[in-house]
Formats: structure tokens, C-alpha cells, sequence
């Protein structure tokens, strides 16, 4: 059994702090993470090279993770469809317990060290796809046993940890450890640690796209036009690329459906 290590809070006595103390406290601890992030970069530079490459050849990002990590991952998985256009099985984010767990705890979920890889064989996983372990202690059965079968399977693996030297760290070819130190409530991973991930699985999944060519200049080009505030955004893209006004903006967006395609097309009729 894989023994988890928490270190004590820096703070005692919470339950008599006052509502301030709490906000201020809690809000110094946070200002640390950035700075563990940091430190991380030279990881997850790596870890985004690799990821870019495989994707090239028609290859997954999948995310495998329990409780907190797992909910982190399914979030940043399900958010890159409506905002780089990409088809849902480009990012996958799978959690122990499946869909139930994603809104409550289900009881010794992440234990089982050979489920990761069966909810991973349901996707039929390809020699290209890369598997990143999302995990705060480094220590979820879950993830490790799905990283482990990953690179038997001779699949690119990473992780996504907050300790040192870690057993799932120990797993992956491409860790990134992001050491953020103890919690402000002891063991409580959804703190700090959480932030930490969302902050690395920010910029591992905005790079990769980036890369992938689903960025123009600094604007979604490819996003999905899912709500109103979105289309006037994107008419306002096809205004500043094209100079056209408001309205012949937005009759070309609406004939295309697509900012990148509005914007390709009409430079391309100009040119002709």
C-alpha cells in the first residue's frame, strides 16, 4: 500500500481566527504557488513538446486523475472544444469512479490500480496518445496503475504532482512537480495543490493548441460560436482582420460559421 506523507499546516488554531485572518492567511499561502509553477517550466516544456509532437501524428491527450485532480482535468479537457475549436476526443479527462465522481466522493475509487487503463481501452488508445497522471500526493493507485500499464503499453507518459519525488513522478517519462508545500488546512489538496494544477494545465493544454495552430495571432480563431457573446466577439475578430464594418463583419461570419474560415475566405476573394 503506497503511504501518503502530509505535511502540517503553517498555521494553528483556524477554527480561531477571525473571517479576515482566514482571507489573509489563506491568500499568502496562495501568492506561493505561482512561484512552485515556475520552478516547474523547464518540465512542462518538455511535457508540451511531446504532447505536441504525438498530436501531430493524430494523437490524444488523455487526463487520468481521482476526486480533485480528476475534476481538474476533465474541466481543462472539456473547455478546449468551444475554445480552440478542436473535436471532443482531441482531450479526454478520465476520473476514478467515472461520471458519478465528477459531483460526489465514490468510496475507494481511485484504490484500484487496473481501472485507469480499462476506462482508457474504452477510447481504443493508439501508440500516439499521450497519458498525463494528475495526482496532488503523487501517490493515487489509480493513476499509478494507468500510467504503468500506459508505458508498458510503450505510450508517452507524464504527471502532474505537488511532492518530491514522488511514486507516480517515479512513473512518468515527462513529470512535472510542482512543490507548493503544505496546505493551509493540513492534507486539504484542493487548496494550493489545485490551484497548481489548474495553473499547469492551463498552460500545458493553451500551448499545446498554440502549437497545433488554433491560435491566429492572440485571438480564438477557431473557438465555437456557442452564445451571443461569443459571436459579437468574433464579429469583432473579422472586423479588425478585414476592416469591414459591423455588418458585412457579421453577414460573413454568419455565412462561414467560423472566424478563421470568414477571415481565410475573404482575404482570399480579395486577392483574386
Amino acid at each position: 500500500m503506497v503511504r501518503v506523507t502530509e505535511k502540517e499546516s503553517n498555521y494553528q488554531d483556524l477554527d480561531k481566527m477571525s473571517v479576515s485572518e482566514l482571507l489573509t492567511n489563506m491568500n499568502k499561502e496562495d501568492k506561493t504557488v505561482p512561484l512552485a509553477v515556475e520552478q516547474a517550466i523547464p518540465q512542462l516544456e518538455a511535457l508540451v513538446n511531446v504532447t505536441v509532437e504525438k498530436m501531430k501524428k493524430g494523437g490524444r491527450l488523455f487526463y487520468i486523475g481521482a476526486g480533485t485532480s480528476g475534476r481538474l482535468g476533465i474541466l481543462d479537457a472539456s473547455e478546449c472544444p468551444p475554445t480552440f475549436g478542436v473535436p471532443f476526443d482531441w482531450v479526454i479527462g478520465l476520473i476514478a469512479g467515472g461520471d458519478t465522481a465528477i459531483r460526489k466522493a465514490v468510496e475507494f475509487a481511485e484504490d484500484d490500480m487496473e481501472q485507469a487503463w480499462k476506462d482508457m481501452e474504452e477510447y481504443d488508445i493508439d501508440k500516439h496518445d499521450v497519458i498525463i497522471g494528475i495526482a496532488a500526493s503523487g501517490t493515487t493507485p489509480y493513476v499509478i496503475g494507468g500510467l504503468r500499464r500506459a508505458n508498458a503499453e510503450g505510450l508517452v507518459t507524464g504527471c502532474i504532482v505537488c511532492n518530491d519525488s514522488s511514486p507516480i513522478a517515479e512513473e512518468a517519462q515527462y513529470p512535472v512537480e510542482v512543490i507548493v508545500g503544505p496546505e493551509f488546512v493540513t492534507g486539504s489538496t484542493r487548496m494550493k495543490s489545485g490551484t497548481a494544477q489548474k495553473l499547469v494545465l492551463n498552460m500545458l493544454s493553451t500551448s499545446v493548441m498554440i502549437q497545433l495552430g488554433r491560435v491566429k495571432g492572440n485571438k480564438m480563431v477557431d473557438m465555437q460560436l456557442s452564445n451571443i457573446k461569443l459571436v459579437a466577439r468574433g464579429v469583432r475578430m473579422v472586423m479588425e482582420e478585414t476592416g469591414l464594418d459591423q455588418e458585412a463583419a457579421s453577414n460573413l461570419l454568419e455565412r462561414y460559421g467560423n472566424v478563421r474560415k470568414a477571415i481565410e475566405n475573404y482575404q482570399s476573394s480579395s486577392k483574386s
